[in-house]
């Protein structure tokens, strides 16, 4: 069996290398790209990745087919890990993780087994603004309150926007946010609220709000705490920037670090390794089906932003972060604890 075994080898190798040296427009043709999704249904991720599922194939020689399936767990940690250790590196798949899982490694979160840097960013849909938020019967009206009463809010994993930026927040300027974590997505989290569950999130994208949710912040049913971000959303002009609460150099140079993230609101990921001739048509194929009229008129109906940021962007801009100086990134490790 052994021998047989040798034998085969180099045919093996063979059909991997034809494979791998195949050119692209041959390689798609007929095929499916699995696109995973790291959080359950329903969530904002979820609606732009499906979104995306519905119009990229077109954009791609060949016009594979986008299949769009959900591995939620820790906050997408889960799918991160596994895009990188064990999804196939061929460019037939590729994810959307949480805009803050990939900087784990540099803020010492638990459980991460990638480099991020090493990652094939194909591109994100937006430039987000996530906010916090309280729910309509709490008595939490505003960030101030935050001083001196404690909002509990919904997670979805330790190193998830939803669980790490309230800690942020609380360890660089002393507020009491409590997070309840666990839940499979930030739609669980909103129907938590309703339940009465939790009082809050903190992390939520404006953008989820917008779709899900267009009335509730004119009905009140949420009060619209601060803006967690370097800038303001032109939407808000009322509601404070979180840059706006600082009190030393230190807490913004700490806050900078944490909310540059924002800049790749919904981004996309292929696994190391990808044929640098498919990661370029994946990149060059999202980036036009940001611009294509169909997509652009459902993302309209359905109250989605779009402002695409390419992948040489997103790669660059982890790379960016991750040379930031090892004393803010201990002083923002040591915030969260």
């Amino acid at each position: 069996m052994l021998k047989r075994l040798l034998a085969l080898t180099p045919l093996l190798l063979l059909v991997v290398a034809t494979a791998r040296a195949q050119p692209a427009a041959e390689f798609y043709k007929g095929k499916n790209i699995e696109l995973y999704i790291g959080y359950s249904v329903g969530g904002g991720y979820d609606i732009y990745a499906r979104l995306l599922a519905r119009h990229m194939g077109k954009h791609l020689p060949g016009n594979p087919t986008l299949v769009p399936k959900n591995m939620e767990g820790a906050g997408s940690l889960r799918l991160a890990n596994w895009l990188y250790r064990v999804a196939p590196k061929d460019g037939t798949a590729f994810g959307t993780i949480g805009r803050g899982i990939p900087f784990d490694p540099l803020l010492g979160g638990k459980g991460a087994q990638f480099k991020a840097t090493e990652f094939g960013w194909i591109g994100s849909a937006n430039d987000e603004v996530s906010v916090c938020a309280a729910w309509g019967t709490s008595p939490i009206t505003r960030f101030e309150d935050l001083y001196t009463r404690e909002l509990i809010v919904g997670g979805t994993g330790a190193t998830a926007d939803t669980d790490f930026f309230p800690k942020i927040v609380n360890g660089v300027l002393g507020t009491k946010m409590r997070v309840i974590s666990g839940y499979p997505g930030g739609n669980d989290i909103t129907l938590a609220m309703q339940r009465g569950e939790v009082h809050g999130r903190c992390g939520w994208s404006w953008s989820s709000i917008k779709t899900n949710h267009p009335t509730w912040v004119k009905d009140g049913t949420l009060k619209l705490l601060v803006q967690l971000s370097l800038d303001k959303h032109e939407d808000l002009p009322n509601v404070p920037v979180i840059m706006e609460k600082v009190k030393t150099d230190e807490q913004r140079a700490i806050l900078r670090l944490v909310f540059a993230r924002q800049v790749m609101g919904r981004p996309f990921l292929a696994p190391p390794g990808v044929p640098a001739e498919r990661m370029a048509l994946l990149r060059k194929a999202f980036m036009e089906t940001m611009k294509d009229r169909e997509f652009l008129a459902e993302a309209e109906k359905m109250k989605l932003e779009i402002t695409p940021v390419s992948g040489e962007k997103v790669q660059d801009l982890v790379a960016e972060v991750y040379r930031t100086p090892g004393a803010i990134v201990q002083k923002a490790v040591e915030a969260v604890k």
